[in-house]
């Protein structure tokens, strides 16, 4: 018994020491044989986009984020701007339509549906060769269309993702965020170089029309599916490092805690509906990919909940097992903290840095418990952030 309370208590860290430490370390090894592409060049013609914004109540948003594409230095001619009013109640559809006589369009659902089944509707609206989706909190910079659109001049790509440029004040609560996400866009970088990625970022990516016209049930994600669609269809996912968009970081860890539920609810599902590129034995490193990048990260937080119990059975008479436990309550403690600290206020770095750990991983365990109720969460509710300027 004492063995398997040891085995438990160390397989979070085990798994946690692999996906965040040993996974990069690997494809950063095997990139160093592999020698970097060229950068794409620009076509001969740019591919027509269609630019698919979804909203629901963004009045506040819409204008920074319209400006910011309009601003963009792609052929406004090879460019169609449609934006999604998901039945908003706001004056986000008078707003969008003010913006008509600068070529963007307005599509608006008749009721609210939720976000992937907005982007379904608005599929026979799209003229584009390829589909650019965003959102409405997220600025595009200048450049980051052409980036995207140069990667579909390699006719094996089917998905391009940005590269998300995270900011939050300083005693933001979720401040730790930045760090996370620049790690995520290294990892994605490497896995671009060694075949292609697993998950494209939500804020800004492109797909190629007929990949993205796949029917694809409304209480999935879009974002996260993309690069397995591709995959099933014979192409592949990489990540457009040139491609940037700011994302404003929420100053609420409760708000917080709410989104990642939601993202990783509907990264389960989704990894389920498309479990069968799970199999190493047809998709070979693909597969190994989504394992290390998305599963092994899930486990760690459902791991440690045994892994707890195994400590607090261990602690009375093993003194490792004590002090973990006891690092792990201050931790909690923390969190806890966190938790109940007013959004106003500035968060210090000892409690924030511990916390949006700590919530962070949990969202991943509340995943996994309404995964198993089969709780529905299809109704979109967009992440309230703080509004930023048009244009960087």
């Amino acid at each position: 018994m004492t063995l398997l309370a040891c085995a438990l208590a160390a397989l979070p860290l085990a798994l946690a020491v692999y996906a965040y430490a040993l996974y990069p370390l690997a494809l950063r090894t095997i990139a160093i044989v592999r020698p970097a592409p060229p950068p794409p060049a620009d076509p001969a013609e740019w591919p027509l986009l269609s630019v698919s914004l979804p909203a629901y109540n963004e009045e506040a948003q819409l204008p920074g984020a319209l400006d910011a594409l309009l601003a963009c230095d792609y052929p406004r001619e090879r460019l169609q701007v449609l934006v999604i009013s998901d039945a908003s109640t706001d004056g986000t559809d008078a707003l969008v339509e003010g913006y008509a006589e600068r070529g963007v369009e307005l599509l608006r659902m008749p009721a609210r549906s939720g976000k992937t089944a907005a982007e379904n509707a608005a599929i026979p609206h799209l003229r584009g060769e390829v589909v650019v989706n965003t959102d409405a909190s997220i600025r595009v910079h200048p450049g980051a269309l052409m980036a995207l659109a140069r990667r579909f001049g390699d006719p094996s790509v089917g998905v391009a993702s940005g590269r998300d440029v995270s900011v939050a004040e300083e005693g933001n609560a979720n401040v730790a965020e930045t760090g996370y996400v620049g790690m995520e866009m290294t990892i994605r970088d490497l896995e671009t170089r060694l075949g292609g990625i697993v998950g494209a970022s939500g804020c800004l990516y492109a797909i190629r029309i007929g990949l993205h016209g796949v029917p694809f049930p409304a209480h999935l994600s879009r974002d996260f599916a993309a690069p397995l669609t591709a995959r099933d269809h014979g192409f592949r996912a990489v990540s457009a490092a040139d491609a940037l968009c700011t994302v404003p970081r929420t100053g609420s860890l409760r708000r917080e805690y709410r989104r990642k539920l939601r993202t990783i609810s509907r990264g389960m599902e989704t990894l389920v509906y498309r479990r069968g590129l799970l199999n190493p034995l047809r998709h070979g490193g693909f597969a190994l990919k989504l394992w290390s990048h998305k599963v092994c990260r899930w486990a760690v937080p459902v791991a440690a909940v045994p892994a707890a119990v195994a400590l607090a059975a261990l602690a009375p008479s093993h003194a490792w097992a004590a002090a973990l436990l006891g690092a792990g309550l201050a931790v909690a403690v923390l969190a806890g903290v966190g938790w109940m600290w007013p959004e106003e206020k500035p968060m210090p770095r000892l409690v924030a840095m511990p916390a949006f750990a700590v919530w962070g991983n949990l969202a991943a365990v509340g995943a996994l418990m309404r995964l198993i109720r089969g709780a529905d969460d299809h109704v979109w509710e967009p992440t309230r952030r703080a509004v930023l300027p048009g244009t960087r």
